[in-house]
């Protein structure tokens, strides 16, 4: 049987030819000491795309929410953020265990609270309450559809949170994915917040790694952090040149990723029983609450040789990516057609 087209996530993404050569080229030096000039060069471009002060190089988004978090909170502060963040459910509660702080659990829609809603989780000035501290968001949102979140709504939400006193995080892991959808510069969709990571490692392709910009305060105390959790790496140039490479030939093909995945959209819209979660705009993720179990089709897909992801209930997610080409798109479409028609029969 042909090797499956793999849907399952955008971090399948493998290094092409020029990649793997920029790595191989890359000039390096002991990052811990501040000498590494290719994770300098790469943590400058970010933070200037971000419109940022400075930037730190860390090996995963997971690590980059986790140091923005406790760089800009104390223990027993609280975040304020939606419950389907990926900072809730898929980093193994390191807020709250690393950085001590509390969580409280919004529910918008388009995962990201309005105004009112951001007013109303703040937590009074009482001796008996924590004190809000910081907002959490996400763009594009995973588990909300992948959507594209405008600036215009995140404006909104942060600018709420600093009229009470709080700071701004965002998730940016496939930020660049909503610049790309939106057709705005990235700096514009976290100009209002005050740090913002973002991950090379899905869309871009490269093999590792996450950017977190924010001020240059911030990004001081986010080292100190990062070397405490054991993120301070050494000759990482070979891996920032990935980074760096990514960022130059890889932004603008994103494009091609949403194209595939409204491929897949519209074969699994047709399909009588199938529910798609779409947002207002869409980007390289399809969510689909489907007419049994998702891991019923988790199985049946991976046999008809497509690999997608079981995200719990009755919902499948399919990403597109680098290394997914239209031709997989048009096929693994086909493939998931038939066998929710011939499951939903």
């Amino acid at each position: 049987m042909a090797r499956p087209i793999d849907l399952r996530s955008d971090t399948f993404t493998v290094p092409d030819q020029g990649m793997r050569r920029a790595m191989a080229s890359a000039e390096v030096g002991d990052d811990v000491w501040g000498e590494d000039p290719t994770v300098a060069l790469l943590e400058s471009r970010v933070a200037a795309l971000l419109g940022k002060e400075a930037a730190v190089f860390v090996p995963s988004g997971t690590m980059g929410n986790l140091i923005a978090v406790c760089a800009q909170t104390a223990p027993g502060d609280e975040i304020v953020l939606d419950r389907e963040n990926h900072i809730v459910v898929y980093e193994v509660s390191g807020s709250a265990v690393v950085g001590g702080v509390q969580m409280r659990l919004l529910d918008p829609p388009s995962g990201v609270p309005s105004a009112d809603e951001v007013r109303a989780a703040v937590r009074a000035a009482d001796v008996h309450q924590p004190v809000s501290r910081l907002l959490c968001l996400e763009n594009t949102h995973n588990r909300r559809g992948g959507g594209a979140i405008t600036p215009e709504l995140i404006d909104a939400a942060a600018g709420a949170a600093h009229a009470a006193g709080m700071r701004v995080h965002c998730d940016g892991a496939r930020l660049f994915n909503a610049a790309v959808a939106l057709g705005c510069a990235p700096a514009r969709l976290v100009s209002q917040c005050d740090s913002v990571s973002v991950c090379l490692s899905k869309g871009l392709g490269a093999p590792v790694g996450s950017v977190l910009a924010a001020d240059a305060a911030t990004i001081a105390t986010a080292r100190r952090w990062r070397k405490r959790l054991g993120g301070g790496m050494r000759q990482a140039g070979i891996i920032a040149a990935a980074g760096v490479y990514a960022l130059e030939n890889n932004l603008d093909r994103l494009a091609e990723d949403h194209d595939n995945a409204r491929v897949l959209a519209q074969a699994l819209g047709q399909v009588a029983g199938v529910r798609l979660m779409l947002p207002e705009v869409a980007t390289n993720i399809v969510l689909a609450e489907c007419p049994l179990p998702a891991a019923e089709v988790v199985r049946r897909a991976a046999a008809a040789g497509v690999l997608v992801t079981d995200m719990g209930g009755r919902l499948l997610r399919c990403m597109t990516y680098l290394g997914i080409s239209r031709d997989d798109a048009q096929d693994a479409a086909s493939r998931l057609h038939g066998v929710l028609s011939e499951l939903a029969a």
